[in-house]
């Protein structure tokens, strides 16, 4: 009897130890899978293990189950700047990106200050993904976010992408409320949505309203890169995808990467803009889809950047003024300007002077259709083009290409795309040198760095501004455009810079576009 109770106890210990090592490996596992997954995928599986929290709205109406299901899960978020005044300018524009970090014009101060912002965000992941807006976080020092129940994290940042407004932060934090992630395509105009977020310092606030259009085209996220590169002799490439969705729910500055969600408590959209003369709500909030933004977090979350497809064209939406000058007959469409030489589209066999019609079956009524479209897809991915030439219509299935296989086939963007990219990545404002300047110091050419933009080359490798630039790749430059063609002859990735610090002699640096 004392052997088979021994026996009994070592089976029984064997058992549970077996059973515990078999749980530990599954959740090692699971762990493993999660972190594989797009965040849409992990959201499934949170709710598959926890149906109870899909919640919803409906009646005449009543929104306060979907206001109760969203609200703990949109943080506030407050960031710290150190040596910055206010970023923008007043322009006179209606539209303003509504974060707290705008306001009058500011003299420069000669001692750097600390200045603080705030914004919203979205909790995506009960371990601390956070979407909020690029101009939310992009000068931030330090990055503090607090959640309805006052606890309070310290944040990093992932990714951020100037073109869509996005940023991707994370917490160290477990079992965090999420919003979950609804199907922007959806959504109708008319449709009841609610805006979560801290407007005004204001602590957590839901205001309701419906959405007012869709697909909307402001220009004013590449207005705001054009302020932030505010020297007007300054010239950027307009990057910025913009296909907002519009709504009257109030929203104000503060706002910023809050949540967008329809009456079932689903995500839609991240509050990013207003239009208003006064700064304040005047009837006109805008969103991004959330659709386009599922894949910039996703490519964020592996990559760190955003991975784009691009077809290869540059184009212009069909109007009166085009028709006439064309001879087209079409109302709706792209009419193609140009075709990129080594690019998808020049594969597919469209050509200048086409119109694009469809993608993947769908009309295009504006550039926003397209632009939103190809930029949820990567390079590889395939896409169907409906184009008219010659009053007849054709389907050709393209492969988005990167700009790097572009040019790895000898194809350009126009005559300074890829300079420009280089250009943007120096992270640099430049106006010319004046000719007592360049008499001064003995040089017959000359550019000078007039602002160092964070997060660029120059700040990286300890470029000061005051550096007067004389020749870039072995050529001398006088102003932006000879900077960018000069940039279009970087070999192996190196650009090379010759150039009169303030103080001292000629210094030529050798710097390298990837570190």
């Amino acid at each position: 009897m004392k052997n088979l109770g021994k026996n009994l106890g070592v089976n029984l210990l064997t058992a549970v130890l077996g059973g515990a090592v078999a749980v530990g490996g599954y959740k090692l596992f699971e762990n493993k899978q999660l972190q594989n997954m797009t965040f849409e995928d992990q959201q499934k599986v949170y709710y598959a293990n926890n149906p109870g929290e899909l919640l919803s709205s409906t009646g005449n109406p009543d929104f306060t189950q979907a206001a109760a299901a969203v609200s703990p899960a949109v943080v506030h978020i407050k960031v710290t700047m150190s040596g910055r005044g206010s970023r923008q300018e007043e322009y006179g524009s209606p539209f303003d990106l509504f974060d707290e970090f705008f306001g009058l014009p500011q003299r420069r101060q000669a001692q750097p200050r600390v200045a603080q912002a705030s914004g919203s965000g979205v909790i995506l992941t009960p371990d601390g993904y956070i979407v909020t807006n690029n101009h939310v976080v992009e000068n931030a020092d330090k990055i503090e976010v607090q959640l309805t129940d006052k606890r309070t994290f310290e944040a990093k940042i992932i990714g951020r992408d100037p073109s869509t407004d996005l940023a991707l932060i994370k917490v160290s934090a477990s079992n965090l409320p999420i919003v979950k992630m609804g199907d922007s395509d959806n959504v109708q105009i008319g449709e009841w949505v609610l805006a979560v977020g801290y407007p005004l310092s204001l602590q957590s606030t839901v205001t309701a309203g419906i959405v007012s259009a869709k697909g909307r085209q402001i220009g004013i996220l590449g207005d705001a890169q054009q302020r932030r590169y505010s020297n007007p002799d300054e010239q950027m490439v307009n990057t910025a995808i913009e296909s907002f969705i519009q709504t009257d729910a109030v929203i104000n500055r503060g706002n910023s990467g809050g949540a967008l969600v329809n009456a079932r408590g689903e995500l839609i959209g991240i509050n990013s803009a207003i239009a208003s003369p006064t700064g304040v709500y005047a009837g006109y909030g805008f969103a991004i889809p959330i659709n386009l933004a599922k894949k910039v977090l996703d490519d964020f979350k592996k990559y760190g950047s955003v991975k784009r497809g691009y077809i290869g064209i540059t184009f212009t939406e069909i109007n009166e003024a085009l028709r006439k000058e064309t001879g087209i007959d079409d109302i709706n469409g792209l009419y193609v300007q140009s075709v990129v030489k080594g690019g998808a589209a020049e594969a597919a066999g469209i050509k200048k002077g086409d119109v694009i019609t469809k993608i993947d079956g769908k009309k295009i009524y504006s550039s926003s259709d397209l632009q939103e479209r190809v930029a949820r897809l990567r390079p590889g991915d395939k896409v169907t083009i409906t184009y008219k030439r010659d009053g007849k219509e054709k389907d050709v299935t393209l492969t988005l290409k990167s700009q790097d296989d572009v040019k790895s086939l000898g194809g350009d963007e126009g005559p300074s795309a890829s300079a420009t990219e280089i250009f943007n990545k120096l992270g640099a404002s430049f106006i010319p040198a004046s000719d007592a300047r360049k008499k001064e110091l003995g040089v017959n050419s000359g550019v000078v760095v007039t602002e160092i933009h964070r997060g660029g080359i120059f700040e990286y490798f300890g470029i000061e501004k005051g550096l007067v630039i004389t020749e870039i790749n072995g050529k001398p430059v006088n102003n932006v455009d000879d900077i960018e063609a000069a940039l279009a002859n970087t070999k192996r990735n190196i650009v090379r810079i010759k150039g009169v610090p303030q103080r001292g002699s000629t210094v030529e640096l050798n710097i390298p576009l990837k570190y």
